[in-house]
């Protein structure tokens, strides 16, 4: 038996496979999308995945406005923040988020999802979000990807 066929490649910074995804977020239900979008972002449904090294794909996600959230969460789920100051805590809703900016709504879901460490500063840089359906990356070629196909 040959042993040294065995050996387990691990994927660094040079050999990565960086591609590019747009993923359209009509109808989709924040959270789903949001965890798809993480794994996608953090190279899981790569058969290269190796997990100290930032080898997911670059993720444009657009129609950011038409996602949805199930029962009465726009106004009824609470995401905190402080300013520094002292009583600076200020609390706000995903309606007014994503009325305000949507990349921050999805960056807070996203974030959540990846690992809290310092990789996960690189990898949430990986994410675009646009409200309407155009975006300025067309030179990067990328390619549109379905949400429900994958598990």
């Amino acid at each position: 038996m040959d042993t040294l066929s065995y050996k387990t490649i691990s994927a660094n910074k040079a050999t990565v496979q960086k591609n590019w995804v747009v993923v359209d977020a009509t109808d989709q239900i924040l959270g789903r999308l949001g965890t798809k979008v993480a794994k996608l972002l953090r190279g899981k449904y790569k058969t290269s995945f190796t997990p100290h090294v930032d080898c997911g794909d670059n993720v444009i996600i657009i129609n950011a406005e038409k996602v949805k959230l199930t029962g009465n969460k726009w106004n009824d789920r609470i995401y905190l923040s402080h300013t520094g100051y002292p009583g600076g805590q200020r609390e706000s809703n995903p309606a007014r988020i994503l009325a305000k900016d949507p990349l921050k709504l999805y960056k807070k879901v996203v974030l959540g999802m990846l690992p809290k460490n310092k990789l996960s500063d690189a990898i949430i840089g990986n994410l675009y979000v646009y409200a309407g359906s155009e975006h300025p990356h067309a030179a990067q070629n990328p390619t549109a990807i379905d949400l429900n196909t994958l598990k």
